[in-house]
């Protein structure tokens, strides 16, 4: 797939074709950085603890240490799960299906996606899905 070249001062619109190549391009864009970031993270995280055992004398510091590479770890696997929705939304570009709600097949929303860039669902369809979520908890 060969994108537009993207203006540096591009930000898709309302007024421009729904997933146009050059909206394609700026959220394929978007993703790739987002990907780009949290695998940098993730490779500065093994490193880190890579980088030897604790070495705190002292058992709360030992502890702390602990505890923060543990709460590291869960976000590191919340990225890691980022990840793999950042790859489907990347694949969605590829196979133009980007942008559209799973469940309405309506484009889901500029705004909504430059904020949200691997949303499925529209504004809508996200709140039906809480309401109906939250529903089913309380009972």
């Amino acid at each position: 797939m060969t994108s537009p070249i993207l203006p540096p001062d591009y930000r898709p619109s309302d007024d421009e074709p729904f997933m146009s190549p050059l909206m394609k391009a700026y959220f394929r864009q978007k993703l790739l950085n987002w990907r780009g970031e949290l695998l940098q993270e993730s490779t500065e995280t093994l490193h880190s603890l890579q980088d030897g055992g604790i070495q705190e004398p002292d058992v709360a510091d030992r502890a702390s240490v602990e505890t923060d590479r543990s709460l590291e770890l869960r976000t590191r696997d919340r990225e890691r799960k980022l990840i793999a929705k950042i790859d489907a939304a990347l694949q969605r570009i590829v196979d133009d299906s980007y942008g559209y709600c799973e469940d309405t097949g309506e484009p889901i929303g500029v705004r909504r996606l430059d904020a949200r860039p691997i949303a499925t669902l529209s504004l809508e369809a996200q709140e039906r899905h809480e309401r109906l979520e939250k529903t089913q908890r309380e009972e």
